[in-house]
């Protein structure tokens, strides 16, 4: 692909190592240019390397005159990058073949380097690490919300770090909400508890997911004995479904066939209607990338993918058990990272 136009900020990273919230990438043949206003353009000047940056007051505009000047005929655009308003500015009387890609770029990054892959075990080993450190401030009498603000502030790591998304912090019915929003309720002994959260480690995300029994000395590990016997069951079927698709994540199998392994096991045991997400995604610089890992996905699994694994199973007005872990895949299966 010799010319294409990049406006999303994580797809502009990945071509030149910098991108901002105003900006424009062109990449015509061997050329690439980087369009910002003045706020960034000193910024842009110093990290990027392999771009020529152009500082401008009406970045829409300056595309538009460069891709003139260039005399460029076809250029492969993905349709979520711009707004119906933006685009159609860009592309009026050009006379220039726009070919619509959808995700192109995500696509192009679908298969990690081993560069990439390094910075992902990274992020993920941080991320886990914040986890320990959240365990050893929960106390009896906190609310989902204190918990949540605590979660943030320890993944931050005081600025060395950002968040891949906002955190999920669920305390017993709330968690049977895959993306609960943190209320009031306030935990004590014997609650399940839910956290879902990620950090960002030179732009790569990290995503995991623990379901615990609070008690005054729980960890955040897999291995858990829920007092509750319900609870107890359904989160050890989707530990055992996770571990299923774990085992299942290798070269050459579908996606949907990983999605499968965890969610037959789920069937199985009667509660396939309370499964009602994918499997996995992909994870990278956005946190939601290819592969999808789910029903409808038949995209061939290669070494170097990169994606969640992460079964549910959510019970309304009781409770929710989730498991995540992000894997890699290697020549003849995968690794967890």
């Amino acid at each position: 692909m010799h010319n294409y136009i990049l406006k999303d900020e994580n797809a502009v990273y990945f071509e030149c190592g910098y991108s901002c919230d105003n900006e424009i990438f062109i990449k015509f043949g061997d050329k690439r240019f980087f369009i910002t206003d003045s706020r960034y353009a000193i910024e842009a000047r110093a990290r990027i390397e392999n771009s020529e940056v152009i500082e401008s007051k009406d970045i829409i505009k300056s595309a538009r005159v460069l891709l003139r000047s260039l005399g460029v005929r076809d250029m492969v655009f993905n349709p979520s990058d711009f707004s119906h308003f933006e685009f159609a500015n860009l592309s009026r009387d050009l006379h220039l073949n726009f070919k619509p890609k959808n995700e192109f770029s995500k696509l192009k990054r679908q298969i990690k380097s081993s560069l990439e892959i390094e910075i992902l075990r990274h992020a993920a080993q941080l991320g886990a690490s914040k986890f320990d450190e959240l365990s050893k401030i929960i106390k009896e009498g906190m609310s989902e919300k204190l918990i949540n603000f605590n979660a943030e502030n320890i993944l931050r790591d005081s600025g060395n770090l950002a968040l891949s998304f906002d955190p999920i912090t669920a305390i017993n019915a709330n968690a049977a909400k895959a993306h609960a929003l943190p209320l009031d309720e306030r935990i004590k002994n014997g609650d399940l508890l839910l956290v879902d959260a990620g950090v960002k480690y030179q732009r790569y995300c990290s995503d995991r997911t623990r379901t615990v029994e609070f008690g005054d000395k729980f960890e955040f590990s897999k291995e858990q004995k829920f007092t509750n016997s319900k609870q107890n069951e359904i989160y050890h079927i989707v530990k055992e479904a996770q571990s299923l698709a774990i085992k299942a994540a290798k070269p050459g199998v579908k996606a949907c066939d990983i999605d499968a392994a965890a969610r037959n096991f789920i069937v199985k045991n009667g509660y396939g209607d309370c499964f009602f997400h994918s499997t996995g995604h992909g994870v990278g610089l956005d946190i939601h990338e290819f592969p999808i890992i789910s029903p409808r996905s038949s995209t061939i699994i290669e070494p170097g993918m990169v994606f969640s694994i992460e079964p549910g199973i959510y019970i309304e007005d009781e409770f929710g058990v989730r498991i995540e872990d992000v894997v890699v895949i290697t020549n003849d299966g995968c690794e967890v990272l």
